[in-house]
Order: C-alpha cells, then structure tokens, then sequence
C-alpha cells in the first residue's frame, strides 16, 4: 500500500480525477452500473408500454455511461416539430393540447384535443433518482398539422 503526502491544485486535481475515472476497474463497473439501470428501466417500459416505438439504450461516452429513452416516431422527424418531445413526455407527463389538421389550402379540415398526461419516470426509477415533477402548463396551446395528400404506392402494390 502506497501513502500519498500531496496537496493538488485545482489542476492536478481535475487530471487525478480523471485518471481514476479512466481506470479499468472503475470504467468496467460504470459499464456494470449503467447496463443494470438500462435492463431496469426496459423491464419497466414494458410493463407500463400502451403502445409505441419508445425504446431504452445504452451509450458509452469517453468516461460515463448513459441510459437514453428514445422515441423517435413519425412526428418526431418530419419538419413539424411540435410533438418532438415525445420522450420528455414519456418520462415527465406533458400538458393536453388541441390539434388542427389543415389541408393545403390552410383550412381546418377536423379538430380533436389531446389531453394531459402523467410522467412515468422510468428513467428516474429506474437508476433511484428523487422524482420531480415538471410543472404542466395551464394555458392550452394550439398545434396545427398538416394533411399529407395520399402517395401513390409503387413496387407493382396497385
């Protein structure tokens, strides 16, 4: 065992914490630990899935390792970013809204309300982290949507 008489700089500091970190033991367990609240936090999405793309995976950074819930659905990557928050709103409930859908003329062809919804927090569950509820806003906000005119379909599909 090695004793150590030294007083670092806040420098020093920085680079001694990093060369812990970088460690092979400490990084195979921040690996351990992040696949442990990734395999949680699936078990937890399934549980409480209605329906859905949303999926848990896991990234490795240059130290850290990070559990990410994505939802990436038809919304989500069009150029109408309205409902782009989707995995936000999985983990931390969203306020209702009402929807137009316009045709290309911009005239309002229906109109529906979504209503609000609660946060299921798998991610904050999922690696024990306090919850905190994000406040839902009380003013309605309005999204309007526009129809896509039908394609027509190749590959010799009628």
């Amino acid at each position: 065992m090695a004793e150590l008489y030294w007083k670092p700089g806040k420098d020093e500091k920085d680079r001694l914490h990093k060369l812990v970190a970088e460690l092979d033991g400490v990084q195979e367990e921040v690996w351990e630990r992040t696949f442990q609240i990734a395999a949680k936090a699936e078990a937890l999405l399934v549980k409480r899935r209605a329906e859905g793309i949303a999926r848990i995976d896991m990234a490795k950074g240059d130290i850290d390792g990070y559990v990410v819930l994505e939802d990436t659905n038809r919304t989500n990557t069009g150029s109408d970013k309205a409902s782009s928050n989707s995995a936000a709103s999985i983990e931390f409930g969203r306020s209702g809204y009402e929807v137009e859908l316009v045709n290309d003329q911009g005239q309002v062809v229906k109109e529906y309300e979504v209503g609000p919804a609660e946060g299921l927090f798998i991610l904050t569950e999922a690696s024990h982290l306090p919850k905190k509820q994000r406040s839902l806003s009380v003013r309605k906000k309005k999204v309007r949507i526009k129809i896509e005119k039908n394609k027509k379909r190749g590959g010799g599909r009628g």
